[in-house]
């Protein structure tokens, strides 16, 4: 099964970094993660210089999961320009985009 992310929530950073990160890595999540979608606060989460994000930016490289912030909440947080290199900014039309492209079959949000 593919399945898509949706980061909503105060405690996305503990959920990806106790739980979704640890079993990516070690190849034991069960399903295909094709992206994941940070919204609200949660897009600091992609930053540069931040250990989660250098995480998340080498599973995508490696397990090719999409990795997009929320552009609203990228521009509020002013930090459109300092997110890992292989995450994009953008709105639900974009995200909705790229997911389909991935043959998803499940988005859950966090």
């Amino acid at each position: 099964m593919k399945v898509a992310y949706i980061f909503t929530t105060n405690l996305s950073h503990k959920i990806l970094s106790t739980m979704v990160v640890p079993q990516l890595e070690e190849n034991r999540h069960g399903v295909d993660v094709v992206g994941m979608f940070f919204f609200g606060d949660n897009a600091f989460l992609l930053q540069k210089d931040n250990e989660l994000a250098e995480r998340l930016k080498n599973l995508s490289k490696e397990k090719n999961i999409m990795l997009m912030a929320c552009d609203q909440c990228a521009y509020e947080r002013n930090i459109q320009n300092s997110l890992v290199d292989n995450a994009s900014i953008g709105c639900f039309p974009d995200l909705y985009a790229a997911l389909a492209k991935s043959g998803f079959d499940q988005a859950i949000t966090l």
